[in-house]
Order: structure tokens, then sequence, then C-alpha cells
């Protein structure tokens, strides 16, 4: 979260600041080329600040810069009084004035991908901000070229064509309503989806959903994928081909929901999840993206949901430890269908000679307590795996990046990596190669042992049957085990890493814990079949939508009214 606010800031303070310089420069000085250059170089840098702050209000600059531009211009032409120039510079005020509120309007329209239906309208409205900037860095230029003024009048009267187009169909739409909803909501409602998936959450996240999709088009009934961030559209499109809706606002929500929808699935518990949780008519059921024994796996708002669908009877017990009670009728046991693809080990291969080693420390949470990084002692598990003459896998939280003292330790280590192989040729994996041409399943599959931090991903690597070791971050000694119990089959890795021999030891040599490691599995993951393993999820998908399937339980939307949470229907 800090890297990302380094980052805002940076932009900000770089596109205002060279506004200003080039303001004055070509208001208060003879140095109009330099000036106009420093126009040219603004406009990259608030073009920088919308990539990394979409919602950024750059009108004040946008001001600053066309006047500037114009009396550079204006003195480049030395010509008196120019009327071409006077029309440009009313056209750039206008656009200027309703890039940011057309955006706006545009950002509250619904718009869809992998739909028989084009919603240009609101595309075109969030670009115009990137065409206005384009059409200062083209009158600049013209500038400096001394170009006659009437060329930048027809570029400007060009663009103010669109945007004056956009504005003419956006308030269509808002003053006359069609009565059966808009092109999107028609065609989504031919599709006739059985069910949704719901997701909002930071930027970077959309690997929750993509994990799942491959799971939901084989439930075999039409549905759609609604996101909540206007970011995940693209993305998420390319992920499946199953319609993304994206819906900026509850009246977007309410027209999304296509009388043949049964069922809602939910893969975090993000705040917006209230927009849709309201409608009884749904069943809401909670999938999640991963399982792991972080104090987020217990959260208590899981209990709003009309199911929880879990990996294994230790989710169960998870909230039950932390006091949240949940109806058993309202967990569901489904296993991990992502883990299907994994190489089971049952015979231990103790001691290899040259082990491939997984490593993957998570980010620092957004609290404190939820803090399990290992990456501050990341230099010494590391040396202590090459020094074993270990192969590693190094594959980082895509959160890690939001930390800069994160982002630096990881970088440490890879730089650590890269020099260990370019002196041994030991051909260790990380940065792009572990995070994006490798699955994590390919990772766990390319391994012998796992060294994790508190996630999710010893849940999945648990499948394997392999060796794993578990850091404790959070210094718990020997209460970690009674908070993470996932780490009693694995070999705990104290804060300090002052075991880290002994542990690599258990881990890649002896592994004593080889046997107890199955009836974990069995309690975390359920006890499928591995060859139709991934039949359990399906199989409970298809039934909640099943015509009458609902054991009488509260309703999640009846629940959320009655306790008076901020899921109620007033949300």
């Amino acid at each position: 979260m800090r890297g990302d606010l380094v980052r805002k800031l940076t932009a900000r303070v770089a596109a205002t600041g060279l506004t200003v310089l080039a303001f004055l420069t070509l208001a208060l000085t003879g140095a109009t080329g330099w000036g106009l250059a420093l126009a040219v170089a603004a406009l990259a840098a608030a073009g920088w600040e919308r990539r990394v702050r979409p919602a950024a209000d750059s009108t004040a600059e946008a001001v600053l810069l066309a006047a500037a531009i114009l009396v550079g211009y204006a003195r480049r032409l030395d010509a008196g009084f120019d009327p071409a120039l006077t029309a440009t510079a009313l056209v750039l005020l206008g656009l200027v004035l309703l890039v940011g509120p057309l955006r706006q309007a545009g950002d509250l329209e619904i718009r869809a991908a992998n739909l028989p239906v084009r919603s240009w309208t609101p595309l075109v409205a969030a670009r115009l901000g990137d065409a206005l900037l384009v059409l200062l860095a083209g009158v600049a230029l013209a500038a400096a070229l001394v170009l006659p003024a009437v060329m930048a009048l027809l570029a400007a009267l060009a663009v103010g064509a669109v945007a004056g187009t956009v504005a003419a169909g956006l308030a269509r739409r808002r003053l006359r309503p069609r009565a059966g909803g808009g092109a999107v909501t028609r065609v989504l409602r031919a599709h006739r989806p059985e069910f949704l998936l719901h997701f909002s959450a930071p930027p970077g996240s959309e690997y929750q959903v993509t994990m799942w999709l491959p799971y939901l088009e084989r439930i075999g009934r039409p549905f759609f994928v609604m996101v909540r961030e206007p970011e995940f559209l693209a993305p998420l499109a390319a992920a499946t081909t199953a319609p993304v809706v994206y819906c900026p606002t509850l009246k977007a929500v309410d027209e999304a929901l296509a009388p043949s929808l049964k069922v809602a699935f939910y893969v975090n518990h993000g705040a917006k999840n209230s927009h849709l949780i309201r409608f009884s008519q749904l069943t809401h059921v909670q999938i999640h993206h991963g399982d792991s024994d972080k104090a987020p796996s217990a959260n208590p708002v899981t209990a709003l949901f009309d199911r929880n669908f879990v990996a294994g009877r230790a989710a169960i017990d998870r909230y039950a430890r932390a006091g949240v009670d949940i109806p058993a009728e309202k967990f569901v046991v489904v296993g991990r269908p992502q883990v299907e693809a994994i190489e089971v080990r049952r015979t231990p291969t103790p001691g290899p000679a040259n082990p491939t080693v997984l490593y993957t420390p998570t980010w620092t949470g957004h609290h404190a307590d939820a803090n399990y990084c290992s990456l501050p002692v990341g230099d010494a598990i590391v040396r202590g795996l090459l020094a074993r003459g270990a192969t590693v896998i190094l594959r980082a939280h895509p959160y890690t990046g939001q930390n800069p003292a994160s982002a630096r330790q990881l970088a440490r280590l890879t730089e650590l990596l890269a020099a260990d192989r370019a002196r041994t040729g030991r051909q260790h994996v990380f940065g792009a190669a572990a995070s994006r041409e490798l699955s994590l399943v390919d990772c766990v599959n390319r391994s012998d042992a796992l060294v994790s931090d508190v996630s999710g991903v010893i849940s999945d690597y648990l499948y394997s049957g392999k060796p794993y070791a578990v850091t404790d971050m959070v210094g718990d000694g020997d209460r970690f085990v009674e908070r993470f119990p996932l780490a009693g089959s694995g070999y705990v890795l104290r804060r300090d890493a002052g075991n880290l021999d002994e542990v690599l030891d258990l881990l890649l040599d002896t592994d004593p814990k080889a046997a107890a490691r199955w009836g974990t599995r069995a309690h975390y993951l359920g006890d499928f079949p591995a060859e139709s393993y991934a039949e359990a999820f399906l199989a409970a998908a298809r039934r909640e939508l099943e015509p009458g399937w609902n054991p009488s339980v509260p309703h999640a939307a009846d629940t959320a009214a009655q306790v008076g949470s901020p899921l109620s229907p007033t949300a």
C-alpha cells in the first residue's frame, strides 16, 4: 500500500510541478521553445498520473497548460489578433471543462465484454482525457513548428465533436432511459444466466477470480462475472468466454440482475458484496480464494452468506475456534478443486541430492495482526537453501510490491538467485517466470519441498504429500501450532530464522512427519478421490441451482437486515 501511495504522490508532484514550470516559462520569459518542451513533458507526466491515479482531477493543470501553450503559440505566430487561435482557445476551454464530467458520467454506465453488444459511449468518455492530452501536445507541436492556427482549430473541433456526441448519448440515457434497460441489460437477459460471480477488490486481485473461472465454466450452466471496478473488465474477459459485466453503481447492479439468476458466488469479503447480498431471491455462496489459517480466513462476515463452501473440516473448526457462530448446515465441504492437477507423491523421498524448493513469502497484510511476511529474513532462508545445493523457485505474493520495503527485500533475493544461477548454472526461477509464466500448480509440481509463510499456498501444497516448512513471523513460539494448526504437519521456522539449519535437515533429509501429513491432508482438503476431486465442488454448485433446493437456513439478506449490519437493503 505504501508503494502505491509513493507512486501516486510522485505522479502528482511531477504533473503539477512541470505544469507550473511550463506556465511560468511561457508566460513570464521569452524562452518559448523551452516552455513548449516543458509543456509536452507536463502532458506526459499527466498521462502517467492518469495511469496510477485513474480518478485524478487534472482540470487545473489542463487549464494552465492550455493557456501557456496558447501564449507560446501567439508569440510564435507574432501576427497580432488571430481569430483561429482565439477560436481554438474557446474550444480547448470547453473541452477542459467538459472532459472531467463526461468521464465521471461514463464511469456510471454499465459496460460488458464477451457479449454481442457495443457500449462505445462510456468507453469513449473514459478516453476523452487522454484525447485532450494528445490534442494539447499536438497544439504545442504546431506552435513549435509555427503552423497556421487553423490547423490547431480543426484538430480541436474534431475532438470537440466527439465529446459533443458522447455528451448527447449520455444525456439521452439519463433523460430518456429505455423501459427494458440499456443494450447491455437486454443482451444479458437474453443470455439467461443462472448464476453470477460478484467481484470487488483492490487492483491486482484478479487472481482471486481466475483461479475459479475454469470450474465455474465446468458447472455447465450459463453465468456471468460482475465486476465493480473497471480495471478488472479487460483481464477477466480475456480469461473466460463468459460475459463480464462492469456495474459501477447500485442502479447498474439492479439492472444486471436477470430474472433467470438463482445463485451468486463470492470469492472474498469485499465491502461491495453488500450491494448484491441484499437480494433475497438469490442464494449467496462464499467460495473464498484460498484456504489458510490466517486470521482473515475466519472472518465473521462469512456468517451472512447462505452457504460457505470450504475445502475441508479444518475450515469449519477454524471458525469455531475463532468464536464465529455459523450454523453447521451453512457449511459445505467441497475440497479445493484448484489442486486437482497437483501431482501427488505418496512415497517419501528424503534426502534428494539436489532438491528444488519452492519459497512463497506472503505480503504484509492490511493490518499488523495479519502480517505473516518472511521477507525480512528471506535473505537468510535463500542463502540457507543455496548452501544445501537447492534450486529455488521464488514466487512472491502479488501484493508484495505495495510495500516498498518488501519490494526492496524481494529485489535483493532475485539478485541473489540471479548471481547464483550465473555462478553455478542452477536454474532458479523467480520474477515473472515464477509468477506469470508458471502457475502455482506448476511450481508445486516442479518442487520437492516448500518453505512458506502462513498462507493458502500451504493448503494447496499439502495435497502433494511433499514436506513443507512454515515461518513463525508472529513470534508465537510454542503457541504457533495452536494458532495455526496446519503448521503441526510441517516444520516451524522461528521468526529470527535461528533454527534454519535444523528445519532444513528435517525438511530436506529425514522428514519425520511424512506419515502424519496424510491425515492433515484429508482434514484440510477433504477426502475425495483424486480422479474426480473437483466433482465435489461441481456437484455442490449444481445442487444450489436445482429448483426447490433450499434447506431451512436463515437467508443472508434477511439475516443482514435483522442484525442491522451494513449489508442491509438500505446499503
